[in-house]
């Protein structure tokens, strides 16, 4: 089973960052919304895997992050696997930020997910997040 690092990550304002990734037929899920992390790599835990694609992604160091819930994906993606999913905040907006993957940097409210398409089961993951009462401070 493959184990991947993922995380809600919001800005100052308290809006979950989202980018839209790479409109090519040979990626999972081309030209879909998604969240910010990736594979985690052997003698890694999932939370120093998020923090490495963090700031691969996006050039930000989490100063924290929190454990959200694990998810098993067994469909939709190229290989079964494990999300582990985190949150954080970060002091910065989108105007503050480079992003180095995908097609485009947004921020978005929780309540506006559903106008979004996103790739494989984050959307779920969203609502999850949105259900659970976590207040951002």
């Amino acid at each position: 089973m493959i184990h991947i690092a993922t995380g809600l990550i919001f800005d100052r304002d308290n809006k979950l960052l989202i980018y839209l990734r790479d409109n090519k037929p040979t990626i999972p899920f081309p030209n879909y919304w998604d969240l910010f992390g990736g594979y985690v790599e052997q003698g890694e835990k999932p939370e120093q895997a998020l923090r490495r694609e963090v700031k691969e992604e996006l050039g930000v160091e989490l100063k924290e992050c929190f454990k959200f819930k694990d998810v098993e994906c067994l469909a939709g993606d190229v290989h079964q696997n494990i999300k582990h999913i985190f949150w954080a905040k970060i002091d910065a907006t989108p105007e503050n930020l480079k992003l180095r993957v995908g097609q485009k940097l947004a921020s978005i409210d929780l309540s506006q997910r559903h106008n979004f398409k996103f790739a494989n089961i984050l959307g779920n993951i969203i609502d999850d997040f949105t259900q659970s009462g976590i207040i951002l401070n």
